[in-house]
């Protein structure tokens, strides 16, 4: 099976509506063209008689900041943050109003203070979404004997270097230790640090662990508060997973550059997202809305599924996709778009 190598180069009430795809500098929209209005409204100052000059350009109007609400998901007074292109950044910025470092956060949900990975904080916002912060919590340790070829986990990551468990299946190995649930973010195994690590590298080296030989791993599980009850599995796939409710306007954070300001995906968008999301789980243990997207993107301005694996080549070949897992995102890319229509 060939292999492929390369580097990738990825990627609460709002205060404003902003427009589609505004660039974004230090929270707030850049203009194309002139100068930001220093009066209140945008205005054009008048001339010293009372009235503005006839031929006076028309200064843009300015934007207000794009201003989120945020808490800590076990409790806290409300805080309001802007500012940030990216996930570390963002993290950042919740870390510095609530006087916490940004390695505490675990990872965020939106409008919920729950573990429901149906709100798992991705690489879009919208910008009425309420922000709330997981921070560590207990830490624990389990052993763990590999029966079966898979431990029934699905894992995905925060953007800022923690993997943690978004799914555990029903009936299996991992399924019968009650200690561990769904958000334990997991620090290491057999004493070997994972901080850092990407999802896909942790569930490899899960995945490759030996059958009969005991393993352990140390899980940090969120800080709860008394009414949180943790999600212990959900087998169930369901089509709102990581979806972006229909005509908002979303953040979009990226790995590189600056945010812009997007439109919400669209019917056929989420729903070959959603597809390659249940792929990625499929063939690599691991499930990623915003990854799925980017390759929903790449997949749409591709004309045949040999530039689409070049394409994939180049932007994320550090994921060295099996062939077999390009051809089948290509076709499942297609029927979405079959089924939108």
């Amino acid at each position: 099976m060939q292999r492929r190598s390369g580097r990738r180069g990825k990627s609460g009430d709002a205060a404003a509506e902003q427009q589609e795809g505004t660039p974004m500098e230090n929270g707030v929209p850049r203009e194309s063209g002139g100068s930001r209005a220093s009066l209140e409204g945008g205005g054009v100052a008048p001339a010293q008689g009372g009235t503005a000059p006839a031929n006076a350009p028309h200064l843009p109007r300015v934007r207000p900041r794009l201003v989120f609400h945020t808490q800590l998901a076990h409790g806290s007074p409300t805080a309001k943050i802007e500012g940030f292109t990216n996930v570390k950044e963002l993290y950042a910025k919740i870390a510095e109003v609530f006087d916490i470092s940004p390695t505490e956060i675990l990872f965020c949900t939106l409008n919920t203070h729950k573990v429901d990975m149906l709100k798992l904080l991705g690489g879009q916002i919208g910008l009425e979404d309420f922000i709330f912060a997981h921070v560590r919590g207990e830490t624990k340790e389990v052993e763990v004997t590999k029966t079966e070829d898979a431990l029934g986990l699905t894992i995905t990551d925060n953007g800022a270097g923690y993997a943690f468990i978004k799914r555990i299946k029903e009936g299996s190995i991992i399924n019968r230790i009650p200690t561990v649930c769904v958000g334990d973010s997991i620090e290491a195994i057999n004493d070997q640090t994972i901080v850092g690590c990407r999802h896909y590298e942790v569930a490899k080296m899960l995945r490759e662990m030996p059958k009969a030989q005991p393993f352990t791993m140390r899980l940090v599980q969120p800080k709860r508060a008394f009414d949180m009850i943790s999600q212990r599995t959900r087998s169930t796939k369901t089509p709102s997973e990581g979806k972006v409710a229909s005509g908002r306007e979303t953040l979009r954070l990226r790995a590189q550059g600056t945010a812009t300001v997007e439109e919400a995906p669209s019917e056929f968008e989420e729903e070959a997202a959603r597809q390659v999301d249940d792929l990625l789980e499929s063939y690599m243990g691991i499930r990623d809305v915003e990854l799925a997207s980017t390759m929903v993107e790449m997949a749409k301005e591709r004309q045949s599924p040999e530039e689409f694996s070049r394409g994939l080549d180049s932007l994320l070949g550090e994921f060295a996709f099996p062939d077999e897992f390009v051809a089948e995102v290509w076709t499942a890319v297609c029927e979405a778009k079959g089924f939108s229509k």
